[in-house]
C-alpha cells in the first residue's frame, strides 16, 4: 500500500510538470516531457545549419560562450571553474528561446538561483551569431573562464588565435 500511495504520488508529479510551461532557462531534468519535445521541435542541428562545418559551428559555439563570460563578469558573477553541458534553442533570428543546462561532477559549485538568473538576463537580448532558415540547437559543453581557441591550421606553420567571427 505505502508503494502505491508513492506512485500515485509520483505520477501527480509528473502530471503537473507536463502542465507546466516551460521556463526559458531550468535545469535538465526538471520538465523532462517539455525538454523531450524541444528535442523534437528544435530538431535542427548547430552544424547542420553550419554546412557541416565544424570549425564554423564550433566557432559560433565558441562566440555565445565568450560572450556568457563577458556577460558573467560585467555583472559581478564569478563563472570561473564552472563546468557545464548546456543544451541551447536558437530561433532563426538567432534569439535564444530556452536554455538548459546541468553542472558537470568537477564543476566547482554556484548558487543555482545565481547560475539561472544570469543565464536568464543573458538570454533576454544575446543573439546567436547565425541567422538560419528554421530553428535549431545546439548541445555543447563549456568550461569557464573561456579562452581563445588556437588555430593550428595556419597556412604559416605557425598557429594563429581565432577571433570566433566568422
Amino acid at each position: 500500500m505505502c508503494t502505491q500511495s508513492l506512485l500515485a504520488i509520483s505520477g501527480s508529479t509528473n502530471t503537473m510538470k507536463m502542465d507546466t510551461i516551460l521556463p526559458p532557462v531550468f535545469l535538465i531534468g526538471e520538465f523532462e516531457n517539455q525538454y523531450n519535445e524541444l528535442i523534437v521541435d528544435y530538431e535542427t542541428l548547430l552544424f547542420t545549419v553550419c554546412d557541416f562545418d565544424m570549425d564554423a559551428a564550433f566557432s559560433k559555439w565558441q562566440s555565445m560562450l565568450r560572450g556568457i563570460d563577458t556577460f558573467a563578469e560585467r555583472n559581478d558573477v564569478d563563472l570561473d571553474g564552472v563546468k557545464i553541458w548546456l543544451n541551447v534553442f536558437m530561433e532563426p533570428g538567432g534569439e535564444i528561446s530556452h536554455l538548459a543546462y546541468y553542472l558537470k561532477p568537477m564543476s566547482k559549485n554556484i548558487d543555482d538561483a545565481i547560475l539561472k538568473a544570469l543565464f536568464k538576463e543573458f538570454i533576454k537580448d544575446y543573439r546567436f551569431p547565425l541567422l538560419a532558415k528554421s530553428t535549431y540547437s545546439h548541445y555543447g559543453t563549456a568550461s569557464f573562464p573561456v579562452f581563445p581557441i588556437r588555430n593550428t591550421t595556419a597556412p604559416t606553420g605557425g598557429g594563429q588565435l581565432s577571433t570566433g567571427q566568422n
